[in-house]
């Protein structure tokens, strides 16, 4: 298998929900699938709790009429690389990640031969799907936050960011992002990483990504995006450690429900009334 993501782009889905109750989303995935017989994996990594976890996913799935929805368990004593794991990924049409940890994702899976074979079907087949919520859509692009809280997340050293799975480039996905108050460190981390777009996804709202340029919102919440490729007056290099971080220009929207945004050109498709 090839050892690094193909430079074309995408041509699999990547769906993302911001956490929240995820009926919706399962029922969405479920339409997206070929068949109600494609396979599912679900991956519960980020769960402290898997058996009960993926035992609750498993009968969602399959009350929606997926058959063959099933949990592949990566973990402290289940490797990424064991060869009945990637078996199972070959046959998948549809890789669902969970909430909880999303250290715990990329602690398991990067730097392994699932994740080499996940990011080759993800990029060369049209009708494969990978999926996450919470945590587990905060872990598929290939930045990640996971630390900063409050007001200390507008100083320096407030936040921590670290590789995601690498599924997207150039691209923060940050969850439970209204609920939780989480504008601020999205906004630091976009300082530190310039060239990244920052998306903040609402409980029970999330994107659409298909062949890897335009994101489609869907859901009842708002997904906020922050640019910052026209970024002045960025003090991060320069503050001391607990100091206030500063920055100007950065380039914030509020999209709902039927709104797309490009996420090469990070222009607005406005699909619903002024």
């Amino acid at each position: 298998m090839p050892q690094s993501t193909p430079a074309a782009l995408p041509l699999g889905t990547l769906v993302a929900l911001g956490g929240g109750d995820d009926d919706a989303l399962l029922a969405l995935l479920c339409d997206m699938l070929p068949s109600l017989d494609t396979p599912i994996e679900i991956l519960t990594t980020a769960s402290q709790d898997h058996a009960r976890t993926a035992a609750a996913y498993e009968k969602a799935f399959r009350e929606l009429g997926c058959t063959a929805a099933r949990h592949l368990p990566v973990n402290e004593r289940h490797p990424a690389d064991a060869p009945s794991t990637l078996r199972r990924l070959a046959r998948a049409g549809l890789v669902f990640f969970t909430g909880g940890d999303q250290e715990r994702i990329t602690d398991f899976i990067r730097g392994t031969e699932f994740l080499n074979q996940l990011k080759h079907r993800f990029c060369t087949e049209p009708t494969f799907i990978v999926a996450g919520t919470s945590a587990g859509a905060a872990a598929l692009p290939d930045h990640m936050l996971v630390e900063g809280y409050g007001w200390r997340a507008l100083r320096k050293g407030g936040i921590q960011t670290v590789r995601g799975l690498g599924l997207l480039p150039n691209l923060f996905i940050d969850q439970h992002f209204v609920e939780r108050g989480r504008f601020g460190r999205l906004m630091h981390a976009l300082l530190t990483h310039p060239l990244c777009l920052g998306l903040g996804l609402s409980e029970e709202t999330g994107i659409i990504v298909r062949g890897g340029t335009v994101a489609e919102v869907f859901g009842d919440g708002v997904v906020m995006t922050i640019d910052a490729r026209h970024l002045r007056g960025n003090n991060v290099g320069r503050a001391g450690r607990g100091e206030p971080v500063s920055g100007q220009d950065l380039r914030v929207h509020m999209l709902v429900a039927g709104q797309q945004l490009d996420l090469r050109t990070r222009q607005v498709t406005n699909n619903v009334q002024d």
